[in-house]
C-alpha cells in the first residue's frame, strides 16, 4: 500500500512541477521575456524535467531498486499521456511520439535512480 502512495504522490508532483513549468513558460511568453527558439525548447524538456523530478521524488522514498520505481512511474505516465493524447486530442499514431514517450520514460527511471542514490548518500554520511 506503501509503494502505491508513493507512486501516486510523484505522479502529483510529475503534473504539478508540469503545470507549474507551463503556467512560467506561458507567462514568459505572453510578456515576450524569452524568444520563440527558447519556447520550443522548453515546450519539449518541460515535460521531461517534470518526470525527473517525479522520479526522483519516487527513488528518494523508496527503499531498494530505484530502476523498477523509474518503470512503474514511467509507464503510468506513459498510459495517461497516449489515453490523453489518443482519446481526447485525437491524434494519430507518429514515430516521432513514439520516441518522445520513450524519452519520457528514460527520464522518469534515470530520476528514480538517480534519487535513490541520493538518499543512500545522505543515510551514510
Amino acid at each position: 500500500m506503501n509503494n502505491i502512495k508513493n507512486l501516486g504522490i510523484s505522479l502529483l508532483i510529475s503534473i504539478l512541477s508540469l503545470l507549474l513549468l507551463a503556467l512560467f513558460l506561458t507567462t514568459f511568453s505572453y510578456f515576450n521575456i524569452i524568444g520563440g527558439n527558447f519556447v520550443k525548447f522548453s515546450k519539449i524538456s518541460i515535460p521531461i524535467l517534470s518526470l525527473f523530478i517525479g522520479g526522483f521524488y519516487l527513488g528518494k522514498m523508496a527503499l531498494k531498486r530505484g530502476w523498477l520505481e523509474g518503470i512503474k512511474l514511467g509507464g503510468a505516465m506513459t498510459v495517461l499521456l497516449l489515453l490523453f493524447n489518443y482519446l481526447a486530442l485525437r491524434y494519430h499514431f507518429k514515430v516521432d511520439y513514439l520516441l518522445y514517450v520513450v524519452i519520457l520514460f528514460v527520464s522518469s527511471i534515470l530520476g528514480s535512480m538517480i534519487g535513490i542514490n541520493f538518499k543512500k548518500e545522505k543515510e551514510c554520511n
